[in-house]
């Protein structure tokens, strides 16, 4: 924790701070020059820049490199099935291999993720990573199907809370209009982890000994630093530094910076109905999420390569839509708006899926049919990270953001429940059923999501007509937003 000194003068800071700007966020001029006001503002927008590239260069690596492994660990399993992982498996059996995961994930992600505030993420999550590395390894010892669905179970609860708790995580470095680009660079890690596990799977299943090729899988990927307590304890920083980066939050994202969590408080979160709408979304964009990340090594194998080609060919899509994930996070940075990105992205999950699932017959089409895979993957990897991102940057509230990102995660997680029982062997390879049911998700999402922007679009021109002033989000200082909607300065972020 901070010293009870360095915590006075960052208030103090705060204070005259607050004291030069007026309730629309607008410097205010009384004894400067409008010159020297503007010169102390360029200097301040280079003090930014330049502390934003050293949390950049400290935390992004660090937590892109955890969520890659995590995004492996997770994953494998669709890569491993390809090349024959079968412990004596009853029909049904694997379906409930990747469903039993999401229980325990679903369940212990609130908990976790308390956890994790009230210890510091920079303390949990590398026990996490730990956890999670190490059922990965003992997957490669499973002998049955018992034994493999107990350490899924156990990854389940590993990995619970850890997306999550780096959401939160990073709120407490970065501005509500620097967020999206840096949960997007961060969730990217996601997409290669999904690329470099099928080039992995690629070469593994090349590997010629008496040990099942599956099983060189789970072993090199569950055997592959530093994170800050928080921004204003940053070791790295000067304390002018540390100073600016308490005051960024201070003014832009959090009401009452490393608030202690008062879970009853923190459950109010629950009472607006936006809260609501935001956990719809999530469940809507959970179904194409793990449709993809579970069943994309199956879908392409209706494409009908080898086992060695099919894993090589989900490379690209992955990769392509790590792109598209950076393209339209950081366009909606620039322009501080999320919901209409969010629904493109559901507009390309839907028009993908629905394609996949159009075309008869394959081979004739096969430059269509493997261009729609990329076209599902662009659409999953923008939303997610969007979606956190809209109402993270809604709610200033340090408890209540961390409350709805612990519930509205998971429950796009829980969602995996959904996917891994509409992919039936019975409908194989063309899984037509999961392939409609996972675009008529996309499409819900969409149009939930357009309505609730329209909804806030409609609530600020209601506010500013009310109080006779046109004032934006970016305009009021998350100080003052503690209570959320309920306060008369609320605006919303779209």
């Amino acid at each position: 924790m901070q010293t009870n000194k360095a915590r006075e003068k960052e208030e103090s800071a705060i204070s005259d701070a607050e004291r030069d700007t007026d309730a629309g966020g607008q410097a205010i001029h009384d004894e400067e020059t409008a010159e020297s006001a503007e010169t102390a503002r360029v200097v301040d927008r280079i003090a930014e820049r330049q502390l934003c590239r050293r949390f950049d260069i400290r935390i992004l690596p660090v937590l892109a490199v955890m969520y890659l492994f995590n995004a492996i660990d997770k994953g494998n399993l669709g890569n491993a099935e390809t090349a024959g992982l079968n412990l004596g498996f009853q029909p049904g059996q694997y379906n409930l291999v990747i469903s039993i995961f999401f229980v325990p994930y679903v369940v212990f992600a609130p908990p976790v993720a308390m956890i994790g505030k009230r210890f510091g993420p920079a303390i949990v999550l590398p026990i996490l990573m730990f956890a999670f590395g190490s059922m990965t390894l003992l997957s490669a010892a499973t002998t049955n199907f018992g034994g493999l669905f107990t350490v899924r179970f156990l990854l389940g609860m590993a990995e619970a809370g850890f997306f999550p708790l780096v959401i939160f995580y990073l709120t407490t470095f970065y501005r509500r209009g620097e967020l999206a680009r840096r949960l997007a660079i961060f969730y990217a890690a996601s997409n290669i982890a999904n690329a470099f596990s099928g080039l992995l799977a690629f070469a593994v299943f090349h590997i010629q000994s008496s040990l099942l090729k599956w099983r060189y899988l789970f072993l090199i990927e569950g055997a592959a630093s530093y994170l800050p307590r928080s921004a204003a304890e940053a070791k790295f920083l000067g304390e002018g530094e540390r100073s600016l980066a308490f005051y960024r939050i201070q003014m832009d994202s959090s009401s009452v910076v490393g608030e202690k969590l008062d879970i009853r408080d923190a459950l109010q979160i629950f009472r607006h109905p936006a809260t609501y709408c935001f956990i719809l979304i999530e469940i809507c964009l959970g179904v194409p999420i793990q449709s993809v990340g579970l069943f994309m090594p199956q879908i392409i194998a209706r494409l009908g390569y080898d086992t060695l080609k099919t894993n090589l060919y989900t490379v690209a899509p992955n990769v392509g839509g790590a792109a598209v994930l950076l393209i339209l996070a950081f366009s909606s940075d620039l322009l501080r708006i999320r919901f209409p990105f969010i629904m493109l992205g559901f507009l390309l999950t839907f028009i993908g899926f629905i394609i996949y699932a159009a075309i008869d017959d394959v081979q004739a089409h096969l430059q269509l049919a493997y261009f729609a895979t990329f076209m599902m993957v662009w659409g999953t990897s923008a939303p997610s990270v969007l979606l956190s991102t809209w109402y993270n940057n809604n709610i200033a509230h340090e408890g209540r953001r961390l409350v709805l990102t612990a519930v509205g995660v998971p429950c796009a997680n829980v969602m995996g429940l959904v996917s891994s029982n509409i992919f039936r062997d019975a409908e194989k390879p063309k899984y037509e059923t999961a392939l409609v049911t996972t675009a008529v998700f996309g499409a819900t999402g969409a149009l939930i999501a357009g309505a609730l922007g329209s909804y806030m679009a409609f609530d600020n021109h209601r506010r500013n007509r009310k109080a006779g002033v046109k004032t934006t989000a970016r305009h009021v200082p998350t100080k003052r937003l503690r209570d959320g909607p309920g306060v008369p300065e609320f605006r919303w972020l779209l």
